[in-house]
């Protein structure tokens, strides 16, 4: 069995601005190795390239379209050479009525690549209809986005190729921050444990951090910590899975206290440790741990 029989390999093509860019969003979040916007002529050399002895490279998915300019002529060509090589691939033609697709470029204000001078971005659309045509025909699958969410095509998208145990692996970033110097942009989700007594006010403890033992121990030893886990713990037990079945690729829940050096610092890793025990892809980050 050669590499090429073991790689899966995806192309994404279709109209313009029918969602092909989320389309490679949904395989890049799954881990693949993705292209956008690849020259038809570079199929058979990106084959050969992860067909290699040794390449790490399994799953592969790429965009071509007529952004390509003449050079995606030759997309139909190249399947064939690929197939007659014995090449596995998995053709994937995303689509929308006219109407959708005319929307869509006049609320993105962005100029259809088949526009000429003088055409209106329906020209554009129905010139690249034609062409598309034997493509399509050649299509394993055809995604109509015209009523899906964004979220539903990766619903689609996954159940269809990605395979339900090949999922986005969905990361859930725990980042400990102090309230004074602002709370963290990226945070989805955002936890006060200032209620919590505060090892600053211990001269032994104020130079260390939440990452050293005694200050560690302090914390989550301190009253009333023990009932916040009981509280917290069930509550992200219920929000997490179904984050995951959403099709988030990323979580951040921020644990905040005043400065970001003890209390949350202690918190935030005590909850990347349990959830990480438990089977989730956690990641610990201290903001604001260095600061003074």
């Amino acid at each position: 069995m050669t590499r090429a029989d073991q790689m899966e390999f995806v192309i994404i093509t279709g109209m313009s601005g029918a969602g092909k860019s989320q389309a490679i969003d949904v395989f890049e979040d799954a881990g693949w190795f993705c292209v956008d916007n690849l020259p038809p002529q570079l199929l058979p050399t990106l084959v050969d390239l992860f067909s290699l002895e040794g390449s790490k490279v399994k799953r592969v998915a790429v965009v071509s379209d007529v952004r390509g300019g003449e050079y995606f002529a030759q997309l139909e060509r190249l399947l064939d050479e690929l197939q007659a090589r014995g090449v596995a691939y998995t053709l994937a033609f995303l689509e929308a009525d006219d109407e959708v697709l005319v929307r869509r470029f006049k609320e993105t204000r962005r100029r259809h690549p088949l526009a000429g001078d003088g055409m209106t971005v329906l020209d554009g659309i129905r010139r690249e209809r034609e062409l598309l045509a034997g493509l399509r025909g050649k299509a394993h699958m055809i995604i109509d986005t015209g009523a899906l969410s964004i979220q539903q095509l990766k619903a689609q998208l996954n159940e269809a190729i990605i395979g339900p145990g090949r999922k986005p692996a969905l990361v859930f970033a725990f980042v400990s921050f102090g309230y004074k110097y602002g709370i963290p942009i990226d945070a989805d989700l955002l936890f006060d444990v200032r209620f919590l007594p505060n090892p600053y006010y211990d001269l032994r403890l104020k130079p260390l951090t939440g990452l050293d033992e005694p200050v560690r121990d302090f914390v989550l030893t301190s009253p009333g910590v023990h009932e916040y886990f009981a509280k917290l713990t069930p509550l992200l037990d219920y929000l997490f899975p179904r984050y995951v079945a959403e099709g988030k690729a990323h979580l951040t829940i921020g644990v905040g206290c005043t400065g970001g050096r003890h209390r949350a610092v202690a918190i935030a890793a005590w909850l990347a440790e349990h959830y990480r025990q438990k089977g989730f892809q956690t990641i610990v980050r201290h903001r604001d741990i260095a600061r003074e």
